[in-house]
């Protein structure tokens, strides 16, 4: 058997979550070929090569994969489908996107959100916001996933020696293209990478008092700002701080959860986190019953008490 990863990268790098879904198609029990189709992405290419456990990289140079068009890269995936027991991407916003396309042009049944491998054609995956584990078994030749990434820990960067292919590109029929893009300026992690992140609920009132109370435990962390629904929909802070089953899938070494209740919905998006601390006044709050740590305190006394300790 052969797995064939989508890598997601930037044209110089590869990302983490390329790393994560690696280790997923190495639980398969296949050789791994990683796909790097881009724009001038040759050091990605190079990267992915070093890759633990990686045989192959195939590398695809096209203006055509600048943006990683969903398009585009469905076309070129198909184009190598044929030689591939499974087709793994990332459960990103882009590996969401472009997995469902090339599984219906396969004519398969797409497996979303794999959390565990328990055998090359089984696999677990969360359902109802992660309060149950489905056991999914697939019989087609060819299949389609898409990883979780808080799942599965990161192949080792380094340590490979895989050979690269060169091909030449398969695009699309040009029906899309790539307008522009408005990208928020961030200096702190990225927060689905991040190891350290600080999340603040709708306790915290207002936005002022977000950055007030929250910012600055961040900056003495050196972590990501991550935020609950309730605290996003209410203003106080950007949609792509949001952490949940709608938000974002995170599993830091560290997770501080302040003013956040708990929701079913958020705890679906945090709850693998390594160690898990909570500052909430209310005793009964939900998030207490999956924290490591919790204090049951008001967040504007104990939140700026914990970053002058700092």
């Amino acid at each position: 058997m052969t797995a064939l990863v989508i890598a997601e990268h930037d044209n110089a790098s590869i990302k983490v979550a390329t790393l994560n879904t690696v280790t997923a198609a190495l639980a398969c029990d296949a050789d791994v070929h990683v796909l790097v189709a881009g724009d001038q992405a040759g050091a990605a290419a190079t990267a992915a090569s070093q890759v633990a456990g990686v045989s192959k990289v195939i590398h695809v140079d096209d203006a055509g994969f600048a943006h990683g068009l969903a398009e585009n890269v469905s076309a070129q995936v198909l184009a190598l489908a044929a030689g591939y027991s499974h087709i793994l991407f990332p459960a990103t916003a882009s590996g969401k996107n472009i997995a469902p396309r090339v599984a219906a042009c396969l004519d398969v049944a797409q497996v979303s959100d794999i959390s565990k491998v328990i055998s090359p054609d089984t696999f677990e995956r969360p359902i109802y916001a992660g309060n149950a584990i489905a056991t999914v078994q697939s019989s087609d030749a060819t299949k389609v996933m898409t990883v979780r990434t808080t799942g599965f820990d990161p192949a080792a960067a380094s340590g490979g020696a895989a050979g690269i292919e060169v091909v030449a590109a398969t695009l699309g029929r040009g029906q899309s293209s790539f307008v522009g893009s408005e990208i928020a300026a961030n200096d702190r992690p990225e927060l689905t990478a991040a190891k350290i992140i600080v999340s603040g609920g709708r306790a915290l009132g207002s936005e002022e008092k977000f950055t007030e109370v929250m910012i600055p435990l961040a900056d003495k962390l050196g972590a990501a700002v991550g935020a609950s629904r309730a605290a996003v929909d209410a203003g106080y802070a950007p949609n792509d701080w949001q952490v949940g089953q709608t938000g974002k899938i995170v599993a830091p070494q560290l997770y501080i959860a302040a003013g956040i209740s708990g929701a079913i919905q958020h705890l679906a998006g945090m709850k693998d986190s390594k160690v898990i601390v909570a500052i909430n006044k209310d005793p009964e709050a939900p998030i207490f019953s999956v924290a490591d740590y919790g204090l049951e305190a008001d967040l504007f006394d104990a939140v700026p008490e914990l970053t002058k300790a700092l």
